[in-house]
């Protein structure tokens, strides 16, 4: 098998046509995420008015964390690597507890939007701009101190965590799919009937963004959630070579390149500061003569 160094061999042996289309697939995998949700990260952090709402907060969250997908899908993808319970050349859960912090960052923005329709005036006297920061930061703390005390415990312990952890991310998805069907009630019925307004248009797309952000989340999160589960209660799951070959990872990571994919399409704002901050500069446009 090649190998990048004397310890860590690379995730294909290049002995099969395929072998050089996965290899291939996560370096412009990896790329792709980095560059996409880095400049979304980027343009929300240096634009003001972006800054000011809570929305933006929340998408400044999750597109840093999907740029950190991005780089772990440099090593993940690239070699030999196998997260569990034994690991194999694992990280000991720190790339992939990145998926994680998005799980909570995403029901936090669902929780926002909710009063933001329902609450209005309750939102704009207590849900401040502190209060979604701190949210955000909670969602990193939360994910990484579990994760610490995993890793500090004996193994046997720390399989029982990561199953008890398992049934408390059940709880999470039901209640996101819950308040997904919710935010869709209330953008179809409540928001019809409140007068043309910017504050009404704003919220709108706001709900169209979260919506589709969770739907496509849980879309593709979804399969490597249940053959987690399947394994864990039945040791029947499918098990793959490494993570570079496991298809329902891959699918949970791509998440990494949808999510900023949508916020991009939902958000006339984001594609603006995209434009005058990021892409524009990057490449900017010849004057004519």
């Amino acid at each position: 098998m090649l190998s990048f160094n004397a310890t860590i061999p690379l995730s294909v042996d290049f002995d099969r046509p395929e072998d050089y289309f996965i290899f291939l697939f996560h370096i412009i995998f990896a790329t792709s995420a980095v560059l996409l949700a880095g400049s979304v990260a980027i343009a929300i952090s240096i634009t003001k008015s972006l800054r000011r709402q809570n929305r933006f907060i929340f998408m400044l969250n999750t597109s840093i964390s999907d740029t950190l997908v991005g780089f772990s899908a440099y090593y993940l993808g690239l070699f030999d690597v196998q997260e569990g319970f034994p690991s194999r050349n694992g990280t000991y859960y720190i790339l992939p507890t990145l998926l994680g912090v998005n799980v909570f960052t995403f029901l936090f923005a669902q929780f926002d939007r909710y009063v933001a329709v329902c609450y209005p005036f309750f939102y704009d006297r207590y849900i401040v701009q502190p209060v979604a920061v701190g949210a955000c930061v909670y969602s990193w703390v939360h994910s990484y101190s579990i994760l610490l005390v995993m890793n500090v415990v004996p193994v046997s312990i720390a399989a029982r965590i990561s199953a008890f952890s398992i049934v408390a991310l059940q709880v999470v998805v039901i209640t996101k799919i819950i308040m997904t069907i919710k935010l869709y009630v209330i953008a179809r019925y409540q928001l019809a009937r409140s007068p043309p307004s910017a504050d009404k248009e704003n919220k709108k797309e706001s709900l169209r963004i979260i919506v589709f952000v969770v739907i496509t989340f849980l879309t593709l999160w979804g399969p490597s959630f249940v053959n987690i589960i399947v394994r864990q209660q039945t040791f029947r799951g499918i098990i793959f070579r490494n993570e570079a070959t496991n298809l329902f990872a891959i699918m949970a990571r791509f998440n990494a390149l949808a999510t900023p994919a949508v916020y991009v399409w939902g958000s006339p704002a984001l594609r603006e500061a995209l434009k005058n901050t990021v892409w524009g500069r990057v490449c900017p446009k010849r004057k004519r003569r």
